[in-house]
């Protein structure tokens, strides 16, 4: 056991993963989280862990990077994923969650633990010579930021992220949409609005000539760089770029067929909805995130085939995030290169996603736990997800540092062809992610 106690500042995901990474070694953790005292302008409830954008976490097959990372995270311990897998609800291949039985399960656990005190404060400073994690999330407030800014000598960058709208299940129109799952993969867990060539091209007319939402108060500073991160889009940005963009991202039609009408090999477009509970209650529109003003998306988004008399329980809403320029900043295990006594977590590190954000706690968390403990410090094998990622926080690509999330080409690639197409390839990266970590954990586990 230390002596040492570790501040965790921010009971997100990567704050709750990190803190409990850390109390699971033995050592004395102080969560310091601002709610319910004070909101971020995206955040609602005073749960831990809150989810304030999509439900889902994204696939679960270790072929695809995000899978892979969460193979990594369960082999580890993961809070997070523990707490996906026991709150998941139906969404085909992916892992997507009841967001809010998520949140109270990794509430209850945080609270439970005997080695985690829970502090609800807003905090402005690290004291110094303590050893601290920083996952004060995408919202940090502006004490905070400005003390990273000035007094840790950290560059801040900013982005604007989105979230789509949910609407009552109920209301949904079941005539017209069906369920299905792309190419039949999995179960049908997917409602799916189907539209002709002239439903899409009025749709699209409205989209793109739609009124925005005003900027939120804190983000009105902010206009001059209005810079949107690619994997949260605003659907009406995708849209402007070009009037079939939609029909090859989010709205693609191939492989979704209405089982009711079989006469029909491809439809135009089509819009997909996902469960946002167990029971299918309320759905989210998929890819639709979206900066229109809420009158707007009511009336754009009305004109989707069965979606006609729709309820909105939520509106899609858009916030500033805020992230480091890390490279050159922080070390391979998420530390800063100049104060070895501060880590940073989530995504102000540059990673991007709820998976890849608690990863960077994980990381972050067994590493200052090590720390505390007095045992070296260790660096995950840049051959796993997790590795990899921290990597790429580390030293960053070609260009300017820009969010990323899990993707094989962060990996070191394969020395020798593999046959067999994209998946088979992607099989063997994940074969060699598994062991490396496997022998990771072999190394260190007594320790970590």
């Amino acid at each position: 056991m230390s002596e040492i106690t570790v501040n965790v500042y921010g009971a997100g995901l990567a704050g709750c993963e990190a803190a409990w990474q850390i109390a699971n070694r033995g050592v004395k953790v102080r969560l310091y989280e601002m709610k319910p005292h004070k909101h971020t302008p995206a955040h609602k409830t005073e749960g831990f862990a809150e989810l304030v954008c999509s439900n889902s976490l994204r696939s679960d097959s270790v072929t695809n990077a995000v899978g892979l990372l969460k193979e990594e995270m369960r082999r580890m311990g993961s809070l997070i994923i523990e707490a996906a897998d026991a709150t998941r609800v139906p969404a085909g291949s992916a892992l997507a969650v009841d967001r809010d039985a998520f949140s109270a399960y990794i509430t209850r656990k945080i609270e439970e633990h005997e080695n985690i005190e829970i502090v609800h404060a807003e905090m402005d400073s690290i004291p110094d010579g303590e050893l601290t994690v920083v996952a004060t999330g995408p919202l940090t407030s502006d004490a905070m930021a400005d003390y990273i800014r000035d007094s840790l000598g950290c560059s801040g960058l900013h982005f604007f992220d989105a979230a789509a709208p949910i609407v009552d299940g109920a209301s949904i129109n079941t005539d017209v949409a069906f369920f299905a799952s792309r190419y039949d993969k999995g179960d049908a867990d997917y409602l799916n609005c189907p539209m002709t060539k002239e439903q899409y091209d009025a749709f699209y007319d409205a989209l793109v000539s739609a009124r925005e939402a005003e900027l939120h108060d804190f983000d009105k500073k902010e206009q001059g760089d209005f810079t949107v991160f690619e994997g949260c889009m605003p659907v009406e940005v995708m849209a402007r770029r070009g009037r079939d963009t939609l029909r090859y991202g989010p709205l693609k039609p191939v492989g979704l067929n209405d089982p009711r009408h079989p006469e029909v090999k491809e439809y135009y477009a089509v819009v997909q909805l996902r469960r946002e509970d167990a029971e299918g209650s309320m759905f989210n529109l998929v890819g639709f995130q979206t900066h229109l003003a809420f009158p707007e998306q009511k009336r754009v988004f009305g004109l989707i085939p069965g979606l006609e008399n729709a309820e909105f329980l939520r509106y899609g809403v858009m916030h500033r995030n805020t992230y480091l320029d890390s490279p050159g900043l922080l070390d391979s295990d998420y530390s800063m290169l100049t104060r070895k006594n501060v880590y940073f977590a989530g995504q102000m590190t540059g990673v991007e996603g709820y998976v890849e954000s608690a990863g960077s706690g994980l990381v972050a968390g067994i590493c200052a736990a090590r720390q505390a403990l007095g045992l070296e410090s260790v660096k995950f094998p840049t051959f796993t997800m997790l590795g990899a990622m921290a990597s790429y926080v580390c030293h960053g690509g070609s260009g300017k540092f820009v969010p990323m999330n899990a993707n094989f080409g962060i990996i070191p690639p394969l020395e020798y062809r593999v046959k067999g197409g994209k998946m088979a390839k992607y099989a063997v990266y994940a074969e060699r992610a598994l062991a490396a970590l496997d022998e990771f954990k072999e190394k260190y586990e007594n320790h970590c």
